[in-house]
């Protein structure tokens, strides 16, 4: 079979930024203890407390879209989770062709928890439409709430035809609080290494920093992060964003410049993320 070359490097750019949408997000909060956490590592869900909700929205330069979605429950020893995303280069996602939804189960045993998810998902580019099912799993140690350790293995599998595959990646992170979470003030730092595989990029990192005053459940954290490229790319490596926690609700938003404004299909600016998160 002779391969389109062009047509298989923009089908994995489109998967991969499916695949990671919350990328510009990865520093708005810890590994462990949110539903958003199936999208990087399933075994990040074993830590929340019975319930949690997230909803988010990602617009890139040149006006592509990302929506996504999570929700993971705990019961005893084991937690279930569900996201699903959808991309959409027009910026309307009523109108989206590229999709991804997964489910996750999870097994914890004192500090350490194994996790697995089944993943599908669905990419269309010009008049072609490819599917692939892979899978992705996932270990965490949660130390109280000071710290935790993940790492996880992505899309095992996901073949898309065509000499296609969904890219598969290494990784491993750290996040470390510096007081307690649970009393006025908020200060902790992330640390996460990608390995991509398949000539997909080089490793990279991604780095940050988060800190605030919550009083009585209501207060307001500040962040900033870098990460690095793997591919080619014109997005800065410094993220900023805030975030307004009410209670078990959470707003938060983060953004991202473009160093050029001149990278394909760019119309200048940054990517802007909006999320909101509730725990109860």
């Amino acid at each position: 079979m002779i391969v389109d070359q062009g047509y298989v490097a923009a089908r994995r750019l489109c998967v991969t930024l499916l695949c990671n949408a919350v990328l510009v997000s990865s520093l708005a909060a810890p590994l462990v203890g949110d539903a958003g956490a199936v999208f990087s590592n399933p075994a990040g869900i074993a830590t929340i407390r019975h319930l949690s909700v997230e909803g988010a929205y990602q617009r890139f330069p040149g006006g592509t879209a990302v929506g996504s979605g999570a929700l993971a429950l705990r019961a005893g020893r084991l937690s279930w989770g569900f996201g699903a995303a959808a991309l959409d280069t027009s910026g309307a996602l009523v109108r989206a062709t590229d999709l991804l939804g997964l489910s996750s189960l999870v097994f914890r045993a004192s500090f350490i928890a194994l996790g697995t998810s089944v993943k599908y998902v669905r990419e269309t580019l010009g008049a072609t439409t490819a599917d692939a099912w892979a899978g992705d799993v996932g270990v965490a140690i949660a130390i109280f709430d000071l710290m935790a350790f993940g790492a996880s293995v992505q899309n095992l599998g996901g073949d898309l035809g065509g000499g296609a595959r969904l890219t598969r990646r290494s990784r491993a992170g750290l996040t470390m609080n510096y007081v307690d979470p649970q009393g006025a003030y908020r200060l902790l730092t992330t640390l996460e290494g990608q390995w991509p595989s398949g000539g997909a990029g080089a490793a990279f990192l991604i780095a940050g920093v988060e800190g605030g005053v919550v009083v009585h459940g209501t207060g307001i954290v500040a962040r900033v992060g870098y990460a690095g490229h793997s591919t080619s790319t014109d997005a800065a490596p410094f993220s900023y964003g805030a975030g307004v926690e009410l209670g078990r609700l959470h707003v938060d938003y983060a953004y991202r410049a473009s160093e050029t404004g001149t990278g394909a299909g760019s119309s200048g600016g940054g990517t802007h993320r909006f999320g909101l998160r509730w725990t109860p």
